[in-house]
């Protein structure tokens, strides 16, 4: 949904500029399913408010890429902000961990992770999730893998930070590395942890695939005896004893979402995933207390935090590109002039 306020410029002879306020209501469109008695959100939500701006406004279908075309939240949201995906994407890990906070740098792998659990037995992964609920359990654990050390590959760095629920960004530094190689998430509960696989038939892959297979053990050595599983273990929980690697990435290299399109952006994104996606497009991440991401998100804040960001009168976005000319432009009076909203809606 797009909301334009339009405000004219104190030069006569410029145009008159407008601000943009786009909200996304992510998982809106969602099937039909068996818990709602086979209906789908929309169909069981109270919509009063969205019955009145779809009222007042144009409605249609559209593709995000192209007709037929199932997409992630990633590549969906990249090309909605104006970048073909297949063109520009690299993987949904990087996303995750810039997202989550971890820098990255050209050469850097990146995964988006699930904290799991694991039959150690039988190497089945019993639970992809360990528990939605993991706010307090995930930084700590976080921190323990934090530079981790690798036996037989020292050479390389390991940065983890928590993102959301059960997940964390998962970030190698080091030479020679790939981002084409397959992760260890089976994808379904019941099934066994997976080993990394080369994609493609290069050094540099195969190379990539063993450092983070080690990885994946020495995460579970570390897991295995962090005394916060013994506390959930002993009430009866379960123990979050591996991290599933998926969706190796590396950082995109796109031109920047205002020098795009001439505008001075700002985001609103609890969802680290899309968070990490506008900061890849130079996209401003702003805070928004209480939002939290998942279900339990406070979006008066959200609301509130774009609204400001949008209409304050000092701030100014400095160096603005001007599409169709190779030169940067003093910033317009009024700061930012498209703010991007991500509301997540989740159906679990």
């Amino acid at each position: 949904m797009l909301k334009e306020d339009t405000y004219l410029s104190m030069s006569s002879h410029q145009q008159p500029k407008r601000r943009v306020a786009f909200v996304l209501i992510d998982g809106l469109g969602d099937v039909s399913l068996p818990r709602f008695g086979y209906k789908t959100p929309l169909q069981v939500a109270n919509v009063p408010n969205l019955d009145a701006i779809a009222s007042a406004g144009v409605n249609g279908l559209m593709d995000p890429v192209e007709v037929g075309l199932g997409c992630g939240s990633d590549t969906a949201h990249l090309s909605l902000l104006g970048y073909d995906p297949r063109v520009y994407y690299r993987g949904r890990g990087a996303f995750e961990s810039m997202g989550a906070g971890l820098a990255m740098s050209p050469g850097d792998i990146a995964f988006k992770s699930n904290f799991a659990t694991l039959d150690e037995k039988t190497g089945i992964v019993t639970s992809r999730r360990a528990d939605r609920h993991f706010e307090d359990e995930g930084p700590v654990l976080c921190a323990a893998l934090d530079r981790m050390k690798l036996p037989s590959f020292p050479q390389y760095e390991v940065r983890v930070r928590y993102a959301t629920e059960h997940r964390c960004g998962v970030v190698v530094k080091g030479p020679k590395l790939s981002g084409n190689i397959s992760g260890t998430d089976p994808l379904k509960d019941n099934r066994l942890l997976l080993q990394a696989e080369p994609l493609d038939d290069t050094d540099e892959a195969r190379h990539t695939a063993a450092v983070v297979n080690e990885l994946s053990k020495e995460v579970s050595k570390i897991l295995v005896s962090h005394p916060l599983n013994a506390k959930r273990a002993a009430e009866g929980k379960n123990i979050a004893n591996v991290v599933l690697l998926r969706g190796c990435g590396i950082r995109i290299e796109v031109p920047s979402f205002q020098k795009k399109h001439g505008l001075c952006p700002c985001m609103v994104a609890p969802t680290k995933i899309i968070a990490g996606l506008g900061l890849s497009l130079d996209i401003d991440i702003l805070e928004a207390p209480g939002a939290t991401g998942d279900y339990r998100t406070l979006l008066t804040s959200k609301a509130n935090a774009i609204a400001k960001a949008l209409s304050a009168p000092l701030n100014t976005c400095p160096n603005v590109f001007v599409p169709g000319e190779d030169e940067h432009k003093p910033g317009r009076p009024g700061g930012y002039d498209f703010g991007f909203l991500h509301i997540k809606v989740l159906t679990f």
